[in-house]
């Protein structure tokens, strides 16, 4: 199968007389919709439930969950369940509506899917009952799914850089947005090529950081590549790399799998992209970002960088008012790898 090159063509964006851009990149010079989403402002394996488990705590005024507290770097509030259900939005409309890309045959049958890091189970709600024949799992560090959901899917709280356990193998695993969750992505892959049967598919997607910009519009001294640099200097000293997504394509061949496919899609901070297309998304991704901004940066920037509440908000400040420059055309690469297992 042959892979999808790895390099998508710049974003093109609309050119205006106070806004000149250099070919080929072209931006707004200013919000030019009415679309709310453009409006300024913040908006050992399976464990059985316990006390423990159902624990969170308050860090930087949002709440965290309590278990394995170091392996994920996000709240566990409404306000970032809301987030992650407009970010599953977000992931269908960039693929064109679809759950998955993976060129699964019809003929081929899914008998059980895995969800790994499910969140609010949004997605593997709409998988299950998109295949109703299909036993789907979802698994999270934290207690966030509803309790109303298809009757092919449950969910368990595990944690996944531990050894796998589960008694059955999977047809089809699926995982998005682990980016800092993992400090070993080669054993998952490896576990996961393990708890796959012969000719399963795997797929993951990741943002990269720090974002980037194809007609370099950073302004001097650029807050908002300091934040980005930031969140990926801090996942580092973590041990929990910010750009695992480029490696992922590699990591599964030598994993064993076959068919090992890379897309890149983007992302844009915001509304400046020309094509109605890429607009959209941006729309969308400044409202997942931007939106949170504070929530998507505490724990990175105060445990990883050893910031002050106060010296973050602060500095957020500067990276909210770049944001929405309209003269600034930067955006964040989305890799999606899929694979399969080979059939014998």
């Amino acid at each position: 199968m042959a892979s999808v090159p790895n390099t998508p063509p710049p974003v093109a964006a609309e050119n205006t007389p106070d806004v000149p851009v250099p070919a080929p990149v072209a931006a707004v010079a200013a919000d030019q919709t009415n679309n709310p989403l453009e409006a300024e402002g913040e908006g050992s394996s399976t464990t059985s439930l316990s006390s423990s488990i159902m624990k969170f705590r308050e860090e930087n005024g949002r709440t965290y969950h309590a278990h394995r507290e170091k392996n994920y770097l996000l709240p566990s509030d409404e306000h970032e369940l809301d987030r992650l259900d407009l970010q599953h939005h977000l992931f269908v409309l960039t693929q064109h509506g679809k759950l998955f890309l993976s060129p699964i045959p019809k003929e081929q049958q899914i008998h059980r899917a895995l969800d790994v890091g499910t969140g609010t189970g949004i997605w593997a709600i709409d998988f299950a009952d998109e295949h109703p024949e299909t036993q789907v799992i979802g698994v999270d560090l934290s207690p966030t799914q509803p309790t109303m959901v298809p009757p092919n899917l449950s969910f368990q709280i595990d944690d996944l850089e531990q050894d796998w356990v589960f008694t059955h193998k999977f047809d089809f695993i699926y995982s998005r947005m682990l980016v800092g969750s993992f400090a070993n992505w080669p054993r998952f892959f490896e576990q996961a090529y393990e708890n796959l049967t012969p000719g399963g598919w795997i797929e993951v997607s990741d943002i990269c950081f720090p974002g980037r910009s194809d007609d370099n519009s950073w302004p001097p001294n650029s807050a908002l590549k300091k934040w980005g640099q930031g969140m990926f200097d801090a996942c580092a000293k973590l041990g929990r790399p910010f750009d695992s997504g480029v490696y992922y394509k590699e990591q599964m061949e030598k994993a064993g799998f076959e068919n090992v496919t890379e897309i890149v899609n983007k992302w844009p901070t915001r509304g400046w992209p020309k094509d109605p297309k890429m607009k959209e998304i941006g729309m969308w991704n400044k409202e997942n970002m931007l939106g949170d901004l504070h929530g998507i940066s505490a724990a990175l920037f105060t445990r990883g960088l050893g910031w002050s509440g106060e010296e973050l908000e602060v500095f957020l400040t500067s990276v909210r008012k770049e944001w929405m420059d309209p003269k600034v055309h930067v955006y964040f690469p989305i890799y999606t790898v899929y694979a399969q297992k080979p059939s014998a």
